[in-house]
Formats: structure tokens, sequence, C-alpha cells
């Protein structure tokens, strides 16, 4: 009796809350549609929004500690779930994009005509994996969070029933996808049979002292797929196939989404499994990563640069790219962690740029859909005229696009740039800082190019082209001739607002983001 007594786990509830409210709240709504009336199908909408602004006051008890759940009765300090510092970082990261999807979401809704029952609950089921991530301490657990995050961003992605852009998109970012799971998974297999072990602190070890050569091998081909992996989750170039017809079939809340949590999920996993899991490997991981992100920026930002502004979904388009681009600044300090004798410092440079990035890049997205009520094509040549027909929208897409490309007004922006260069040259990495100035050169030009359009003169005609959506449905407004000027709704302009005063609170007081820079979170 006295051993099966021992191999029961308590759980700590508390510490796992945030997960554990968003997928119930999924559930409450999965049952909810079947017995509301379409008339009060809108409904949904706010217990959804509530539910997730419930999962991110749930972290409000946490802060200060260092809960663990799912420990090992023989090693109660491994774990399989950790509520540390990094932990309620990415989990507030994540649960925040995914509020502010919501509120955009809303309104999208019904111009589209979306199932609303089947989009609250499949959101609310990917915002659970993508909090779940970053308490995994375990590789099994580590891949479960992943798939929850990722299965359920395939149906969104597609939920645009009869639209060719959207099935195109769905189907390739899921072919993509399950190539990455498979081998990932076949990674995670070998490090498991090289190891014994799926805890990441306990494969840590045993990769230290492996008794047999032909074990190493396995080993290192371990870490190599599961690299593998992580860098298609990151949209690593040339692993980044995918973005681009992704965010353009996708609806735009959930193209947002997945540049902002897709990405957090990614990172943080990568960030898990290299300083964490496989930190006897830095050698290895370091040098790829960071060729990964001199790659992965130029790739992401070149691209970027070649967009033609008068392209339908070009506005789309550039931000799909530039999301690539910002992917490469990200890996830089992962990278530079190989290359430290304290990696948990050097990736807090990674957490405070994703802090940086999630707010404006989805202000950034809620622009965009806002625009595209009238103008559905989405080019960048719709946006001229703006500031003379929505001055405070104009000026928040404006500072958006000022803060990704580092400039001021933009200060976080500038701050966070300036402290991934810092942690490139401390590693020694001085070549790839180099690559990432020039990066932040390109960038400039296409940031500021589209700033310029929103001030400029509106064209005659530039309200043609509202059914030029390839196949999508085209909102009520831009089918009547609705004038752009029609009032905002309520959640798309708090969406926007939000976002706008976090960047400006940032960017006035850069330290409440920067501190992690300079403090070790794992």
């Amino acid at each position: 009796m006295s051993t099966v007594t021992s191999l029961v786990q308590s759980v700590d509830w508390l510490a796992l809350a945030p997960p554990t409210v968003a997928a119930a709240v999924a559930l409450v709504v999965l049952v909810a549609d079947l017995f509301l009336p379409a008339a009060r199908k809108p409904l949904l909408g706010w217990i959804a929004t509530a539910g997730l602004a419930l999962a991110a006051l749930s972290l409000l008890p946490l802060l200060g500690e260092d809960r663990r759940t799912f420990c090992l009765p023989a090693h109660p300090d491994v774990c399989s779930y950790v509520a540390d510092p990094f932990t309620l970082v990415i989990q507030f990261l994540v649960l925040g994009g995914a509020l502010l999807t919501a509120l955009l979401s809303i309104d999208t809704l019904k111009d589209h005509d979306l199932p609303s029952g089947e989009y609250w609950f499949l959101l609310l089921s990917s915002a659970s994996g993508a909090a779940l991530l970053p308490a995994s301490r375990d590789l099994a657990t580590l891949v479960i969070a992943l798939e929850v995050a990722s299965l359920p961003a395939f149906a969104l992605v597609g939920l645009r029933r009869g639209d060719r852009l959207s099935s195109e998109a769905a189907l390739k970012f899921f072919l993509s996808s399950v190539a990455a799971t498979a081998v990932m998974l076949l990674g995670v297999s070998f490090l498991y049979a090289a190891t014994g072990s799926l805890h990441l602190s306990q494969v840590a070890h045993a990769l230290t002292a492996l008794p047999d050569p032909r074990l190493a091998t396995l080993a290192s081909a371990g870490v190599a797929l599961t690299l593998v992996g992580f860098a298609f989750k990151t949209a690593a170039a040339p692993f980044h196939f995918w973005v681009p017809d992704t965010y353009v079939g996708a609806p735009l809340p959930i193209a947002g989404y997945l540049s902002v949590v897709g990405k957090a999920v990614g990172f943080s996993g990568l960030i898990l499994v290299t300083v964490q899991g496989f930190p006897t490997y830095a050698n290895v991981w370091g040098p790829a990563l960071a060729v990964l992100a001199a790659l992965t920026m130029t790739v992401g930002n070149v691209a970027a640069l070649r967009q033609d502004p008068r392209r339908a979904h070009s506005a789309v388009r550039l931000l799909a790219w530039s999301s690539v681009g910002q992917a490469g600044y990200l890996l830089v300090p992962i990278a530079a962690a190989g290359y430290t004798d304290d990696p948990a410092h050097a990736i807090g440079s990674t957490v405070a740029y994703a802090l940086m990035y999630a707010a404006v890049n989805l202000g950034a997205f809620a622009v965009a859909a806002l625009v595209a009520r009238t103008r559905p094509a989405n080019r960048i040549t719709d946006y001229r005229g703006l500031y003379h027909q929505r001055p405070v929208v104009a000026l928040a897409l404006g500072f958006f696009l000022l803060c990704l490309a580092g400039l001021p007004p933009g200060i976080i922006g500038l701050f966070a740039k300036v402290t991934v260069f810092s942690v490139a040259v401390d590693a020694g990495l001085a070549w790839l800082a180099v690559i990432m100035a020039v990066n932040v050169v390109i960038a400039l030009y296409y940031y500021l190019q589209w700033t310029t359009v929103l001030f400029r003169g509106a064209e005659e005609g530039a309200g043609e082209g509202a059914e030029d959506t390839e196949g999508a449905k085209a909102p009520e407004a831009a089918r009547t001739g609705q004038p752009s000027r029609a009032r905002i709704p309520a959640p798309l302009a708090t969406a926007i607002a939000l976002a706008t005063v976090l960047g400006i609170a940032l960017s006035g007081a850069p330290q409440l983001v920067l501190r992690f820079a300079s403090g070790a979170l794992l």
C-alpha cells in the first residue's frame, strides 16, 4: 500500500489555472452554442473574451512564486509543469494576445458570417495549449501543448467556407505543420532512446555523459531533428514558406494571432529545449541558430521590400514577411545563449523583444482589420489618405510601424533592438550584429513607405475594388458602398486603443519590458 501511495502526485490547481480556465471556457462556449438561438450567438464572443480575461487575471496570484506540479515522487525537483517567471511572462503574452484577437474577431464573425460556436471554441482551445507550453518541462508535454495550440489553428485558418484562398492557406499550414511535428517526434523518440527520460533536466544531465558512442550519435540526431521541428513552428527560413499564403487566407484576427501567439509558442518551446534540455550541445545549436537568424531576417525583410503596394492583400503580405524578418531578430538572443556561460540571462532579450512585438504587431493587424471592412482587397494603396479620414487610427498605425522599425516615437522598438544588438556583441557574434544592422536599414524603407502613404491625399477611385477579394465574401460595409467614415465597431476600437496605450506606455517606460532582458527568467 505504501508503494502505491508514493506514486500519487498532488496537483497544484492554482499553478495550472491559466491554461485550465481557457480550456474550461472553451467547453462552456461549445455547450452554450448548442442551446443559444442564432440571434444570441454574439453572446458567445463576449463569454470567450471574458474567459480569456479571467485566465490572464489568474496569473496574479502566481506572481513572485515558483510553483511546480506533476513532479516525480522520487525526484521532487523534476516536474512536468513549472510556473516560474519565464512561464508567467509568456503566459501573459499569449493570453493578452488571444484577448486582443477575441476583440478583433467579434465583428469579423458578423462580416464574414463565420460559425460562432466553432470559432470561439477553437480559439480558446488554441490559447489553452499556448498557455500550457511555456510551463512544460518535459518533451512529451511540450509536444502535446504545441499540438493543442496548433491543431485548432488549422481549422481557424480555413474557416471561411467556399473561399479558395482560405482553403489553400489551411492546407499549406496543415501540411507544413504536420511535417514539422513528425520530424520533432522522431527527434524526441531518439532522445528518449538515448537518455531514458523525457524531462528536460534529466535529458540535460544524461547528455553530458552518454556511455556508448552509438547513443551519442542517436542523441545528436535527436537534438538536430527537434530543433528543425521548432524551426518550422517559429517560421525560421528556410522553413517559412507557409507564412505569407496562410496569413492572406486566414481571417485577419487569426493572421494576427498566428503572428504573435504562434510565434510565442514556437520561441518559448525553442528556448526551453535549447537552454534547459540541450546545454551540452550549445556548440551545435548556437552556430546553427545564428545562421538561421541571419537567413531568416534577410529573407523576410527582402521579401517585404519587394511587395507591390497595388497588389491585392499587399498590406497583409507585407506584415507576413515583416513577421518573418522579426523572427530573425528574436532568434539572435537564443543563438547568443549558445555562446555564453549564462544562457538564461541571454534569452531575456528575446522575451523583451517579443513583448514589444506582440503589442504593436497586433495593433497593426487591428488597423488592417478596420480598413478591410471597406477595402477588402487590403492593398497598401488603400491606406492612402487614411489620416484625412481617420486621423487617430492613422496615427496609431504610424506609431505601430515606427515601433517595428525601431524609430522614435516608437522608443520601445528602438530599445528592444539595441538590447538584441548588445546581446549579440557580448556573445562575440559581431558578424550577426552587422547583418542585423543591415536588415534594420532595409526594413526602414518599407515601414516608412507605408507610413508616408497614410498621410498622402486620397487617390481618386481609391474605393474601387471592394469586390476584389479573390473569392472572399466582402463585408456588408463594402458591398453596400458604406463610406469609410462609418463608425468603428466598439470591440475593434477597443483593441486598437489597448494596443496603442500599451505601445505608448512601453515607449514611455521601456524599463517595464527591458528589465526582462537584464535578469535570468529561467
